[in-house]
């Protein structure tokens, strides 16, 4: 492990988090990372003109979703390097920003930058689609963490100032993609997907930065999935770790394969498990390799013919699916509206949105109060609702604002949260 001291600055007024509320979604995906929210009042549709409480410039793009936690939301954005795809400018001019403002109003609290370590992954290919801030922070509500490639793990407190950074390599694969996946946290312990980075996995002590275990693998091809951490109800708790070929069921204070089961998706794995009544549900793959299964938590050893219930070909990717009542639904990066049984794996539809974009859809999909929120890339907002039939409740446009929605919405306080490559944005609730 390697520590940087870089050289880093907090613009703006220092603010305190306050207490944590039921309503706080501090990770990817929110509580549990399952994309779900009990969170009632949320507007149906919005506009430039309608049901927009705030609309906040942001200095910088970026592929990161929002989190929130109190009356605080946290998004990561760079800048400097990669803005045009024609003049992408100099390397040494990217920095990385975790930007603080508040949820009522949208005011800019602090803006703490971070100059990259170099060098980074030039701006070509994939890199153009998603950038330099892809990774979604995560909050305990003690500190905020964020990832950043190469540049590392860092921590801050509320009031933007840095605790600590730590490396988790420097290297890349070969399709030189940059770095995705996002944190979680369990324990003081923070989760690292460094697949790219180092091809390993880490748990760093959430107050110091410091290595607590790193598990390395020789599996091939690339993981951004995010690990999810799985508390069950007879008390154990599981680290579920998606790679290609096999998902892992690990202790997540020692690093300890308790699980693993075979997939037979040999590609590229970018969904993260959905883990849901005690069951993991895993999709990843490419064109010619992908698929999807469902995995019973709680065994030991190699569990592929105990514990997989269901196995099969609907797959989402890259958005992670999420689950109502029995029922799994997605987007896929097409615009295909999916939705399939978890019991069963039984696919109830499968149509395409009025979406005609290439990578349609970069974003995981959020529920509430019997709705499916869908961000597009380009396409507006989708509002589904959350049984077996396909229908379109609303399509919400924000028409001053042509860029890219690659980001997961949050949702807090009855409040939706959305952000572009130029904006962050506060839906008001209704009555």
């Amino acid at each position: 492990m390697r520590r940087y001291a870089a050289v880093w600055m907090v613009v703006g007024v220092a603010a305190w988090a306050g207490p944590a509320s039921a309503g706080d979604w501090p990770g990817f995906r929110g509580p549990g990372a399952r994309g779900v929210s009990d969170q009632t009042g949320l507007a149906l549709t919005w506009s430039d003109t309608e049901n927009l409480a705030w609309k906040t410039p942001l200095p910088g793009p970026g592929s990161s979703s929002p989190i929130v936690f109190g009356d605080r939301v946290y998004v990561t954005c760079y800048s400097g390097y990669g803005l045009d795809p024609n003049e992408p400018g100099e390397m040494s001019g990217l920095r990385r920003h975790l930007v603080c403002v508040r949820a009522a109003d949208g005011e800019l609290l602090w803006d703490a930058v971070v100059p990259a370590v170099l060098p980074e992954e030039p701006y070509r290919g994939m890199l153009r689609e998603h950038g330099y801030a892809s990774q979604t922070p995560a909050t305990d509500g003690e500190r905020i963490y964020v990832f950043f490639g190469k540049t590392g793990v860092l921590a801050l407190d509320p009031n933007g100032r840095q605790l600590w950074q730590t490396s988790v390599g420097t290297g890349t694969d070969q399709k030189r993609w940059g770095a995705a996946t996002s944190l979680a946290l369990h324990d003081n312990l923070v989760f690292v997907n460094a697949w790219d980075e180092s091809k390993a996995l880490y748990a760093l002590d959430a107050r110091t930065g410091r290595e607590v275990w790193r598990k390395d693998t020789s599996e091939t091809g690339l993981s951004f999935s995010t690990p999810v951490v799985a508390e069950q109800a007879d008390g154990c708790t599981e680290l579920v770790v998606s790679v290609p070929s096999v998902v892992w069921g690990l202790d997540p204070q020692t690093g300890q394969q308790l699980w693993s089961a075979r997939t037979g998706i040999d590609d590229d794995m970018i969904p993260s498990p959905v883990v849901h009544d005690g069951v993991a549900y895993i999709h990843g793959g490419g064109p010619r390799h992908h698929g999807s299964l469902a995995v019973r938590l709680g065994g030991r050893g190699d569990v592929t013919d105990t514990h997989v219930v269901w196995s099969g070909k609907n797959v989402a990717s890259p958005p992670s699916p999420v689950i109502v009542d029995g029922l799994m639904y997605w987007v896929d990066a097409y615009g295909q509206a999916c939705c399939v049984e978890t019991a069963t794996g039984a696919l109830r539809y499968r149509e395409k949105l009025p979406v005609v974009e290439r990578f349609a859809v970069y974003a995981s999909a959020v529920a509430a109060e019997g709705r499916i929120y869908v961000v597009t890339r380009k396409g507006g907002t989708f509002v589904l609702p959350a049984r077996p039939e396909l229908q379109i409740l609303a399509h919400n446009h924000f028409a001053s604002d042509p860029g890219d929605f690659n980001a997961s919405p949050a949702i807090s306080n009855q409040r939706l949260f959305l952000r572009s490559n130029r904006f962050l944005y506060g839906i008001k609730k209704v009555p």
